[in-house]
């Protein structure tokens, strides 16, 4: 079963439940004790002060989720992460072609409440050692520089990487869509392929290559990217490549249905809308080889294409896959129902979200189970680890959203299923009450407003 980062539909009748509360002021004394010289003597954990230290690990929903409601009386809280935002990951593929802009969905973490600078880190978590309670970093900006930094608590909330299924070509040709970067290089790549198409002296099978773009895995990271290449080729091609819109060609390969965790109903509503597309086609296949300018098939099929988009699945991170932790068949760690490492006697290092599983309670690797991970583990951590007054994590879809294209989305709830243009009205509604801050707020709505009126951004800055 492929996994989708994606948000479901988490309280989305209600407000944002982030709060504005701001870190309290880490003690001089305590900024003395450790340096980032590798070479300097490892501090202990603050065991002594009011509030102990909290380290958290990403900045993706489940960590982010835990900065923003733990109770900043109680711990300093210090993040270390390789991204220095939080990204709303359901809107991202609107991003690909200019519908929204990449800033619009971004919150800096350090406009979150950082009031010392040294509270976030911009760095990968590369070892740990679980008996010192120490986290080993290396800076993503001077990789030379390499540092420990002491902990009292341990959050691991570091995510997952797209999982290539060890087919060939993937990880060197194919591009992935879980970051802001990735979000760049494919809008990037499709800006190129059709600029280069209509360049003189390339023929008609060249072109067609070039204006081909495959997408392997239908799950709602596929759909809604296939969707929003949909609008961009029926709104702004028709408009500004006039000559091309005939010869762009999507192509979508999943191995078995589309939308496979969705109703039925509403799963074969989307097939239906999908198939009756011109110039879209799905084939249930598996991909065996991708290379520059083609991807092969199980059944021996080529397809000649200039873009290939691939969200099939999570692979655990180098750092997860590093831990000698007890792990389940997709290398992710297991906890208990408080989300603690099972391996870890000490009851100090706590995991969320896609690198993490609750032994005997698996769930789905989506922002909504790990934004509510991530409220869990603030309300434990809150209480004193507690159990006699914290019952366990436990967890109820409240529902599942995707959009299909042509204003036109899927809402799957216990209370509803809706599609079509009613749905897709929620779709932005639910997404937009969920954005991190007001700035996005208000800044979404502004790029939709102007994508309708003007069409879609198309300058090539690299």
């Amino acid at each position: 079963m492929m996994y989708s980062a994606h948000v479901k539909v988490s309280q989305f009748l209600s407000r944002p439940c982030w709060s504005s509360n701001h870190l309290g002021v880490m003690s001089s004394r305590f900024m003395l004790q450790w340096r980032y010289s590798s070479s300097s003597p490892n501090p202990k954990p603050n065991v002594s002060g009011k509030r102990k230290m909290l380290l958290i690990l990403g900045t993706g929903w489940g960590s982010y989720s835990v900065f923003k409601t733990i109770d900043k009386k109680l711990y300093d809280v210090m993040v270390v992460s390789p991204r220095n935002h939080f990204l709303f990951t359901p809107l991202l593929a609107s991003t690909t072609v200019g519908t929204l802009e990449f800033r619009s969905i971004i919150e800096p973490v350090r406009n979150a409440g950082f009031r010392e600078s040294g509270h976030f880190h911009l760095s990968y978590a590369t070892g740990l050692d679980a008996e010192k309670q120490e986290l080993f970093c290396t800076s993503v900006l001077n990789p030379d520089l390499k540092y420990s930094i002491p902990y009292d608590k341990l959050v691991i909330g570091v995510g997952a990487l797209t999982n290539t299924f060890g087919v060939p070509g993937v990880s060197d040709y194919a591009f992935f869509l879980k970051e802001i970067a990735d979000a760049r290089r494919i809008r990037t790549r499709i800006l190129s392929n059709f600029e280069l198409a209509l360049q003189p002296n390339n023929d008609l099978a060249e072109n067609e290559r070039l204006l081909h773009v495959v997408i392997v895995g239908g799950g709602p990271t596929g759909v809604e990217f296939g969707a929003e290449l949909y609008d961009f080729i029926e709104q702004d091609v028709a408009r500004l490549y006039r000559k091309m819109q005939g010869q762009v060609k999507v192509t979508l390969v999943e191995s078995n249905k589309i939308l496979s965790a969705f109703d039925a109903r509403l799963q074969g509503y989307a097939e239906k809308k999908l198939k009756e597309r011109k110039g879209f086609e799905m084939i249930q296949s598996s991909v065996v080889e991708v290379t520059k300018d083609m991807v092969r098939l199980s059944n021996g099929k080529i397809i000649p294409c200039g873009l290939v988009v691939w969200s099939t699945g999570l692979a655990p991170r180098p750092f997860t896959a590093s831990l000698d932790f007890k792990k389940n068949k997709m290398g992710q760690i297991l906890t208990d129902g408080y989300l603690r490492v099972k391996d870890d006697s000490s009851g100090n290092i706590f995991a969320l979200g896609d690198c993490a599983d609750i032994e005997d309670m698996s769930l789905p690797c989506t922002a909504q189970v790990a934004e509510r991970e991530g409220r869990f583990l603030s309300q434990f951590l809150n209480s004193g680890c507690d159990e006699k007054t914290s019952k366990p994590f436990s967890f109820q879809s409240l529902g599942m959203l995707a959009y299909i294209g042509r204003y036109e989305a899927l809402t799957d709830t216990p209370q509803m299923k809706i599609k079509g243009v009613p749905s897709w009205f929620l779709w932005r509604s639910a997404y937009l009450t969920r954005l991190g801050s007001w700035r996005l707020r208000m800044q979404v709505p502004l790029d939709w407003l102007k994508t309708l009126l003007f069409g879609r951004d198309i300058s090539r800055l690299e």
